[in-house]
């Protein structure tokens, strides 16, 4: 198995084995300020969510390869994300907007507001069966 990190510092996600061998960066261009990422290992896919100057939800592969954009409009401050596996959606929270959204994982598509609240710092989100679940700071 393995496991995947963002460097804030150094604007990279980097990929390494459990026991920390194998260590690499997987994408060094592009990324500015990368805060939370969600991989799907079946599918092959590492996802994103970045806070820069233009904040916006990525996709590659798990290699870093193909990578594309899936949200950059009314997103600000993107944090935690989480993957459905059994609807094949993409969850977010944004503590700016203070919403917890989801998309269709493959195309971005269908975006829509899962649940919107007032003064919510939504740190994180995670999805499993019927039931989401979040933590605000």
């Amino acid at each position: 198995g393995n496991i995947y990190w963002t460097d804030h510092g150094f604007n990279l996600i980097e990929v390494a084995r459990l026991n920390g061998s194998f260590r690499y960066v997987i994408i060094s261009q592009g990324l500015d300020q990368p805060r939370s990422i969600a991989v799907h290992p079946e599918k092959g896919y590492l996802f994103w969510t970045e806070w820069g100057q233009t904040p916006c939800i990525g996709k590659a592969h798990l290699d870093g390869s193909e990578k594309v954009v899936l949200v950059s409009l009314g997103i600000a401050w993107p944090n935690g994300m989480s993957i459905d596996y059994e609807e094949n959606k993409l969850y977010w929270c944004d503590a700016r907007t203070d919403k917890i959204e989801r998309i269709d994982l493959e195309s971005g598509g269908n975006r829509e507001i899962v649940l919107s609240g007032s003064n919510v710092d939504m740190f994180s989100v995670a999805v499993f069966g019927a039931y989401i679940y979040w933590s605000d700071r």
